[in-house]
């Protein structure tokens, strides 16, 4: 056979990336028989390991803070007797019992009182400046009151009762613990009771995806300067399942992807989640899960992940090698955001994880490229720091995640002193902002980059190319150590069906991705640019998205599949 000018004879199995875009060489193999393989053909075969999205929807409309907590009536502790003198004279006021205010801060709120003779109709006022301070800050339970005493060097003592929250009574939960609502309210409800604070606490349930509606009233409790909250909740079906199809695989193992998936946020009443998903190609299938159990009032969570797919290479003329992939990882993660407000969230967290793919034809294990041993195996486990950072109003969501892994030789992990292994250290920097223009007009802008100290094996490059990175060519067109992308689009309303709730955007983007090697290895291409538009459709609990990329920079290669020429669907169905 001659090879064509544009194809190289097969001297070795597929490669795990790009031959036009490798970062590692071939490792040296037993002849095969000889098939002529186009210049420029993507290969990663494994599936990359699920990460989070992060936050594309702006914050919806709460409740009003009347109809979450209704303002009671401020109750007056009593004050002393009424056979008082009609005048006292007062230097000053002395205040007692207060935690919040500074004295200098009770000093002003008594100044207009003090240092000349008063009638007991101004004493009251004094008393109830410090009560209307109070008030103004959100302390609506908290009061002060002027006790029986004789007045001595012109010293008038003031008694300050801080409100204190004496029980939370929850109802209305069907399968979700009491205990849930109870502990997260009581962080927002320490002494001295602060509405502002509680109402914030309120907020954060009211956007918890198992609470559909929360509403508080503040009662009087069995003690002076106590209250007794009850809580009213309704649940939101905790259980989905998701239907989807789209074409963002690579087209090496089938473009065509289906889905399915089960999620339960409220497996056992803990507020435990429970996450299974089945995903299938032409040439792979894969099966996820993960459970995801609080840990504490302040939603820190612990997150236990598992997934194992085998992947077949079936684009031609490959597909007469016979070449899978079996694949699995494993990981444990630890969340805990330190700041938690309604428009606000800053969370810290760490990952280990593990990684294993093998490379096989005619199901013998066989090396494809130099990360991986004489059995085709690369076995990776890592530690992840994570941080991540999210601020959001009704007009926009700004989110940021960052990610330090570092690699280490544990488990047996894939250890070589010429090739990638799984010693590394990398950083991933993710950003995106949606600013609601008007209504259902979008601007959404993306950022993602990753930097790398040294060759990284297939399973951690950075890819360019595809459906969520750069649109106009196929996924994984290029894989590479150290890579960065850009990608603005805005989605702009053209038809709305207020009847299902509907709404119809055209979608205007364009995307940016380059990509560089540590050490320095060429790229051609190094840079890829798509512009193009899309369809958009939304109603209820369906959505399709119809994407036309066109490349703007030329990549060789054979454009069999609809990836291929810049066109990606998805169809997304939540049925439950």
């Amino acid at each position: 056979m001659t090879p064509s000018p544009n194809s190289v004879p097969l001297a070795v199995p597929l490669p795990e990336q790009d031959i036009a875009q490798q970062v590692n060489p071939l490792v040296p193999s037993a002849p095969l028989p000889e098939i002529d393989l186009p210049a420029n053909q993507p290969t990663r075969i494994t599936p990359p390991r699920p990460t989070p999205p992060l936050p594309e929807q702006p914050l919806p409309q709460l409740p009003a803070p009347e109809d979450l907590l209704p303002t009671p009536a401020p109750v007056q502790p009593e004050d002393l007797p009424g056979d008082v003198p009609a005048t006292v004279f007062v230097e000053r006021f002395n205040v007692v019992g207060s935690t919040v205010f500074t004295e200098a801060e009770l000093a002003e709120a008594t100044a207009p009182f003090s240092g000349r003779e008063i009638s007991f109709a101004e004493l009251l006022q004094a008393r109830s400046a410090v009560t209307q301070l109070y008030v103004d800050q959100g302390y609506i339970t908290s009061g002060a009151f002027i006790p029986p005493q004789t007045v001595e060097d012109g010293v008038v003592t003031i008694q300050v009762l801080e409100g204190s929250l004496e029980e939370i009574n929850v109802t209305g939960t069907r399968r979700l613990n009491p205990g849930y609502v109870r502990s997260r309210l009581a962080l927002a409800a320490s002494t001295p009771l602060n509405q502002n604070r509680l109402l914030e606490g309120l907020q954060l349930l009211q956007l918890d995806p198992l609470i559909q509606t929360i509403s508080a009233d503040l009662q009087a409790g069995t003690r002076p300067g106590t209250s007794v909250l009850q809580v009213e909740v309704q649940e939101a079906d905790s259980f989905n399942v998701q239907l989807s199809a789209d074409n963002g695989r690579s087209p090496s193992v089938g473009s065509f992807r289906r889905q399915i998936q089960f999620d339960q946020g409220n497996l056992t009443g803990l507020g435990d989640a429970l996450s299974v998903g089945y995903t299938n190609t032409d040439g792979s299938n894969e099966v996820n899960a993960s459970y995801t159990l609080p840990l504490n009032p302040r939603n820190g969570t612990l997150r236990l992940a598992a997934g194992r797919a085998n992947s077949e290479v079936i684009e031609e003329p490959f597909d007469q090698l016979n070449i899978d992939a079996p694949s699995q990882y494993y990981e444990i993660t630890l969340r805990q955001p330190l700041i938690q407000t309604p428009t606000e969230e800053f969370s810290l967290g760490f990952t280990a994880s593990r990684q294993e793919s093998q490379t096989q034809i005619d199901g013998e294990g066989f090396p494809l490229s130099l990360d991986a041993d004489e059995e085709g195996r690369t076995k990776v486990s890592a530690l992840r720091f994570f941080q991540e950072w999210t601020e959001r109003s009704s007009q926009h969501v700004f989110a940021v995640r960052s990610q330090f892994s570092l690699g280490v030789d544990w488990l047996g992990a894939t250890v070589s002193d010429e090739t990638a292994d799984s010693r590394f250290l990398a950083w991933r920097g993710q950003g995106q902002w949606v600013r609601l223009l008007a209504p259902d007009l979008l601007l959404l802008v993306r950022t993602d980059v990753q930097l790398s100290d040294s060759p990284l094996v297939s399973l951690e490059q950075f890819s360019i190319g595809g459906a969520q990175s750069v649109r106009g060519y196929r996924q994984d067109a290029i894989l590479t150590n150290n890579g960065a992308l850009f990608s603005t689009e805005v989605r702009v309303p053209v038809l709305r069906v207020p009847e299902i709730q509907g709404v119809l955007q055209i979608v205007p983007f364009i995307d940016v991705g380059t990509a560089w090697n540590n050490p320095d290895v060429e790229l051609d291409p190094s840079t890829l640019i798509g512009a193009g538009v899309g369809l958009l459709w939304q109603h209820n609990d369906f959505s399709a998205r119809l994407d036309w990329g066109i490349p703007l920079v030329d990549v060789e290669g054979e454009k069999r599949t609809w990836q291929e020429n810049g066109i990606y669907f998805s169809i997304i169905y939540t049925p439950f």
